[in-house]
Order: C-alpha cells, then structure tokens, then sequence
C-alpha cells in the first residue's frame, strides 16, 4: 500500500511541476497547436503535454515498482519509449499516418512477443478457450493498435482523453490491487494521478494539449492494462473476487474510445475514405455541434464511461456474451438518441436558415 500511494503521489507532482515548465518552453520555441475548421478549440494551445505525463508514469512505474518481481517492466519502458519518441515527432513535425502505425505496430511487438503479455484465451465466447500462439500474437498486436489508436482518436477536446483514461486506469488499479499484482496496480495508479495532474491544466478551457506524445503512450498503457487484466480475470481471479466476464468487463471500461473508433472507422469506410482520414465524425464533435460545451461533453462522456463500468459489474456473473449484447444493445439505443438529436437539431437550423430568407 504503502508503494502504491507513494507512486502515485509522485506521478501526480512530476507531472503537475513538469506542465508550467514545458508550457514556458512551448511558448520560447512557438510549439502550438495551431486551430483551424476541423478541430475544436479557436486558439493556438501548447501541445506537448505528454512529455508531462510520461514523465510523472515512467519515473514513478520504475522506481515504486522496483520491490515486486514483474518480467516485463523493462518490455514496458522500452515499448513507452518508442511511443514517446514517436509521438514528441509527431507533435513537432507531422509524421504520416502510416509512419505512426509502424511504429505502434513496432511497439505492440515489444509487448506481446518480448513482454510476454496477450491473451492467451478467449475466456468461453462462443465456446472458443484456448487459441494457438500465432493466434494469441496477431490477436494481441490488433488489440494494443486498436486501443493506442482510439485514445488518440478522442483526444479532440478538453478534458476527455484526460480524464476517460482516469477513469479507466482508476478502474483497472482497483481491480489489480484486488489480484495482489502490485507492480500492474502501481503502473495503473500512476497513470491516474497523472493524468489528474495534467486535467488540472487541460480541463476547460485548455491551457495544454496532450498532443500525440501523451494520447499514445496512455493508449498504450491502457492497452497492457486491458490484457493482464482480461488474463488474470480468467486465469487466476482472486477467492475473495471471482470475475466472470473479464472481456466484457475490460470493454466496458474503454467503452467510449472503443466506440468512437469503430462507429468513424465504418463511416469512413462505408464513405470510400481512409480509416485514418481526420474529420468530424467523433462522438465528442456531434455533442459539440449539439450545443454543448467542451466541458460539458467531457462530464457527459465521463457519466456514459462509469455507467457501462457499473452495469457491467452488475451484470458480470451472466457471462460475457450475455453481457456484451447488453453493452451492444445499450450502446446503440444512446447512438440512436444522438442520431436522431442531431438531425432535430440540423433541421431546426435549417428551417431558421430558411425563414431567415424569406
């Protein structure tokens, strides 16, 4: 206990102190996110606030970690590295998509071949248990490209990439204190307090972005999170805590970035576009074009993110099939409301446009 609360109060100073720092530095050098039609803020934000986090999770992981046997750490740190770099490019010269994903995909490699951590089990879904290692690998590799990659897709305004991975690495850390695995449940608690230190300054309205550098080093922290949890969950749950639905359990918990990319990727695809083309198609935008404010959407999300989080652990003993199709079914009701607002709200715009006309 004692290693858990001081990690996570030292990732909570180092990235708190770190922020003012770097804010300063991006203001000397001109390093600035520069607004324009497609994204949501109106003026020129700092956005190398990942450098803040990364620091306050790396520094903390390692030393606070350093008294309980964990194999992969030094996996982890290297994987976070290539993130890191990848990332801090990105956010000062462009890198193309492409350029990102290899090295995500180089990244995931570091994890699941070296790191040893994949889902080795499909826990019963539709009565599949244990899969093949080529299996487990290139499972494992899609799972860490499609977590990193919705983080980075929510990242839109203030607040939300922030604190819907404070939420879910919270989540997580409760449940590996729970398994007795210190070092993950360290790893999960520096996180959150990091990334409460940085809403402090990115919570509307927005002194510092995240940038690329942080929404890619949280995806990827989440995504091993994810799998040691979904692994333990079958695998070796605590007496005291039986979990039966780890999978369902683990979507619920990334429901929001898990959602918003796969409702824009078959947009696009549907639309003859790049999976990876930018627009306005995200969850938070259509809240963002209903009216509502960056805070207010970010609150709005939050509230959604913990609601499928308790009905999943109310639901758990039902199985994961079951309560996945329950998370489907809730899933589609709130995208229908959201559809069908939008539409109210386009034709009252419209028939004001006209009537302005006439």
């Amino acid at each position: 206990m004692i290693n858990i609360v001081f990690g996570s109060i030292t990732a909570f100073v180092i990235t708190f102190l770190a922020i003012p720092q770097i804010i300063k530095v991006s203001i000397v050098k001109n390093l600035f996110d520069e607004p324009n039609n497609r994204k949501a803020h109106q003026v020129r934000i700092p956005t190398l606030g990942g450098l803040a986090i990364f620091a306050g999770v790396v520094f903390s992981f390692t030393f606070w970690s350093s008294n309980f046997e964990y194999p992969p750490v030094q996996y982890i740190i290297s994987a976070l590295l290539v993130m890191f770099f990848i990332g801090i490019k990105d956010d000062i010269i462009e890198l193309s998509a492409d350029k990102k994903l290899y090295g995500q995909i180089f990244a995931a490699l570091i994890i699941v071949l070296f790191g040893n951590i994949r889902i080795t089990t499909f826990c019963g879904i539709f009565g599949i248990y244990d899969i093949s290692y080529i299996s487990s690998v290139l499972f494992s590799v899609f799972l860490v490209l499609v977590i990193i990659n919705s983080v980075n897709l929510i990242d839109g305004i203030d607040g939300l990439a922030g604190g819907i991975g404070a939420i879910a690495s919270f989540t997580f850390g409760l449940w590996f204190y729970n398994y007795e695995q210190i070092a993950l449940c360290i790893l999960a608690f520096a996180l959150f307090s990091s990334l409460l230190a940085f809403l402090v300054y990115n919570f509307s309205p927005a002194n510092i972005f995240m940038g690329d550098t942080g929404s890619l080093v949280v995806g990827l922290i989440l995504s091993i999170l994810a799998i040691n949890f979904i692994q333990l969950s079958f695998l070796s749950p605590p007496e005291a805590f039986p979990f039966k639905s780890g999978p369902a359990m683990a979507i619920a918990i990334l429901i929001i970035p898990l959602v918003d990319i796969l409702r824009v990727f078959i947009i696009r695809i549907l639309n003859g576009e790049s999976p990876f083309k930018a627009d306005r198609k995200h969850l938070h935008h259509i809240l963002l074009d209903l009216g509502m404010t960056h805070r207010e959407v970010s609150l709005t999300l939050y509230l959604v993110n913990i609601t499928f989080i308790i009905v999943a652990l109310s639901l758990h003993t039902l199985g994961n099939l079951t309560v996945l199709a329950l998370l489907a079914g809730l899933v589609l009701a709130l995208l229908s409301v959201l559809f069908f607002a939008k539409h109210l709200i386009s034709g009252k715009t419209i028939g004001n446009e006209v009537n302005a006309i006439e």
